[in-house]
């Protein structure tokens, strides 16, 4: 019998996933969908960088960033990334390894559109991951760029979302003395169905 019970309860780890996520605005103070982004290079040194999850869809995970950046680089080389996202306020972390694809269409337009135009602005102007000389030099990349695009830019072809698609989800909550609770999903190969392992502290 399954003691997957309170918190960790349900059939769909997306739903636990969001229902944490729900949880955690109403108590984090910023950035409650905040997440450590870890990819690797070609040589397989990590990078990890902090980065801002959008949405959870029925099965996957989508953040948006520019194409030209390390990471996108990183992702598009390996095809894999993975994440952790961490509240201090609930004691609880969502860990997520997974293969990853392009969210570069209809979607990624309309969250383009819904950002303010100071930052569809500053996604047109920043080379992201580039060496800068000044940020005089950025504002004036801006300030070039809003000229010459307008009050409602385009989303630029360098600028667009990415999905993973996880082989593995882990949901842990504290306990007391370190023994921690720690639930692990995991796909393997082309299954579409879920292994869930209880594990050790």
């Amino acid at each position: 019998m399954s003691d997957r019970t309170g918190i960790f309860a349900g059939d769909d780890p997306f739903e636990i996933a969001r229902s944490w996520l729900a949880e955690a605005e109403g108590s984090e103070i910023n950035d409650p969908n905040a997440i450590a982004l870890s990819t690797v290079d070609p040589d397989g040194m990590p990078n990890v960088r902090m980065v801002l999850l959008k949405e959870v869809e029925a099965d996957a995970f989508v953040f948006y960033t520019n194409y030209d950046s390390r990471k996108g680089h990183e992702i598009d080389t390996a095809g894999k990334a993975a994440f952790v996202m961490h509240w201090k306020s609930l004691h609880r972390q969502i860990r997520v390894r997974g293969t990853v694809t392009r969210e570069d269409g209809e979607k990624a337009d309309a969250y383009y559109a819904s950002r303010s135009l100071k930052s569809r602005l500053g996604a047109w102007a920043s080379k992201q991951s580039q060496p800068l000389g000044s940020r005089t030099e950025l504002m004036a990349e801006v300030a070039k760029l809003t000229a010459k695009l307008g009050p409602n830019p385009a989303r630029p072809p360098f600028w667009g979302g990415f999905r993973i698609h996880p082989t593995e989800i882990e949901f842990w909550a504290d306990g007391a003395f370190r023994l921690h609770d720690r639930f692990r999903w995991e796909r393997k190969g082309n299954e579409k169905t879920w292994e869930i392992s209880r594990l050790n502290p």
